[in-house]
């Protein structure tokens, strides 16, 4: 069975964020799936087989982090769509079926892939008891991105002090459902982004994840609202890195990266 790992969001190896990419020609059960994920280790490890013509979706997808199976996913189903296209088992859009419902992968000329996504909701609420201390910085204010997503956007001074931090992640357990998003405003947006953030999930196996495509469904309206544009690039500023542009379209949001494939091997089990 042919595995591969996938750094996505990023035009380079060894960047971006990793993932394990699968594909197979039905789901084994849950138990396997997650061993597979555990052994692979990365922040997230894509399933995914092939459906039958004729209905909505080409591709049946779930991801695993190596201690559960999670809703959405932004960088390991790029991934998925790189794996798919650049071995030639698809051409064209791929429309995956998923928790999340039909998500779309479309190329583009340059290469580059283009995730359909549904956008995240935002709700402003108190800073919750304990966040900053456990982030280490003062919240400007603070977002509920509801159930599809599950995390809080945190809004923070300035791109120094989120690149700068350095959270207790056992206390940020179970200040949110999944995870907390820290973002801040680009300092120089003539580098080629307009937004910074880092992204910790610590209640699902992943202290900080290097770069989160799902995140960008709350980051891309947040930061339309202030920034008073449509279309922007994000950085998340984790070791590894990665540039995500993203774009607003009312109750979708599109998110564009690259990706490229770093190991290719055997799984025996």
């Amino acid at each position: 069975m042919r595995i591969r790992i996938v750094d996505a969001f990023t035009d380079r190896p060894f960047a971006g964020n990793p993932a394990g990419v699968l594909l197979l020609d039905a789901f084994p059960d849950d138990a396997w799936l997650q061993s597979v994920a555990l052994e692979v280790n990365h922040a997230e490890t894509a399933f995914a087989h092939p459906l039958a013509e004729g209905g909505d979706a080409d591709w049946a997808l779930r991801w695993f982090t190596p201690a559960t199976e999670v809703d959405m996913c932004g960088h390991a189903t790029l991934a998925t769509a790189h794996v798919l296209h650049s071995t030639g088992a698809t051409r064209g859009p791929v429309r995956f079926a998923t928790r999340s419902g039909v998500l779309v992968a479309t190329p583009g000329e340059d290469g580059s892939l283009t995730l359909d996504f549904p956008t995240a909701p935002l709700t402003e609420e108190p800073v919750p008891a304990g966040l900053a201390e456990a982030l280490g910085a003062d919240p400007l204010s603070v977002h509920d991105t509801g159930p599809s997503v599950g995390d809080l956007v945190v809004e923070l001074a300035d791109e120094k002090t989120v690149r700068a931090l350095t959270p207790d992640h056992k206390a940020l357990v179970g200040l949110s459902r999944r995870g907390i998003i820290a973002t801040a405003r680009a300092e120089d947006p003539s580098q080629g982004y307009d937004f910074v953030s880092r992204c910790f999930f610590p209640g699902v196996g992943i202290d900080e994840d290097p770069v989160t495509g799902s995140a960008h469904t709350a980051l891309t309206p947040f930061w339309a609202a202030r920034l008073g544009r449509e279309e922007l690039t994000g950085l998340q500023a984790s070791a590894r890195s990665g540039l995500v542009r993203v774009a607003l379209r009312g109750e979708r949001t599109l998110l564009t990266g690259r990706a490229v494939t770093t190991i290719e091997g055997e799984l025996h089990a």
